[in-house]
């Protein structure tokens, strides 16, 4: 059966996470990494996908898609129904930068060169629908926390894996009820994966992100009763 969802953020580690969950040795990812199920549903059987996961293998199973953070509140509350005691694993990061992350993925997937192109495709791409409810992370959890209780969401911050990856992958061992082998020293990818040439931007770019977010940014902070104020600098 399917034990936990990874909502994402997109460009905010998910890929990394599902890596290196996958080496421990009671988790497995039987549909493999963005399974896009609930997100493009289309008339696809629940029971094809809940099939899935019936792998008797003793491992929890996951599915980390990081465009379920934005799903509807319809299409959660469909989601609960079919899997009530799902855990959920959320990592977040200054929406400014997965902002530009974004954008770059987004030109490379379509052929273009990131560092080629005018400025006014990445002010197009960050007013975007898409990239905007990606970076609208307080709507985000409003939204899942609006159908399972809190205490099944676990919330964790991009600086928290660049600072210590073994720790954040603790966290997750414990939120999912098992063992932590992610001590210090433990094997795990500790790079990030597909991180993107380095390519610079216009700083004029940022200014306008930083008036993009920053509400956003206040809000969140305020929803959290966390100091957000370095991701506003």
């Amino acid at each position: 059966m399917l034990h936990f969802l990874g909502l994402g953020a997109q460009k905010c580690g998910s890929t990394w996470l599902c890596h290196n969950l996958s080496l421990h040795p009671r988790i497995s990812f039987p549909g493999g990494k963005e399974v896009h199920f609930w997100d493009k549903r289309q008339g696809r059987e629940l029971a094809r996908y809940e099939a899935l996961f019936d792998v008797p293998d003793g491992s929890l199973h996951g599915d980390i898609t990081p465009a379920y953070a934005i799903l509807s509140p319809a299409v959660i509350e469909e989601c609960h129904r079919a899997f009530p005691d799902l855990r959920l694993i959320y990592i977040i990061r200054n929406p400014i930068d997965r902002a530009i992350s974004h954008a770059k993925m987004d030109a490379c997937v379509a052929g273009l060169q990131p560092g080629s192109l005018p400025d006014q495709w990445y002010v197009d791409h960050f007013h975007s629908v898409a990239s905007r409810a990606r970076g609208d992370y307080e709507a985000c959890i409003k939204n899942w926390l609006s159908v399972y209780p809190e205490e099944r969401l676990l919330l964790l911050f991009f600086a928290e894996l660049q600072a210590d990856p073994a720790a954040l992958l603790g966290k997750c061992c414990h939120h999912l009820g098992l063992d932590n082998i992610f001590t210090h020293g433990a094997p795990l990818l500790t790079e990030r994966i597909r991180p993107g040439a380095p390519v610079s931007l216009n700083p004029e770019l940022r200014v306008g992100l930083h008036e993009l977010y920053d509400e956003k940014i206040s809000s969140l902070g305020r929803f959290l009763g966390r100091d957000l104020s370095s991701w506003r600098s």
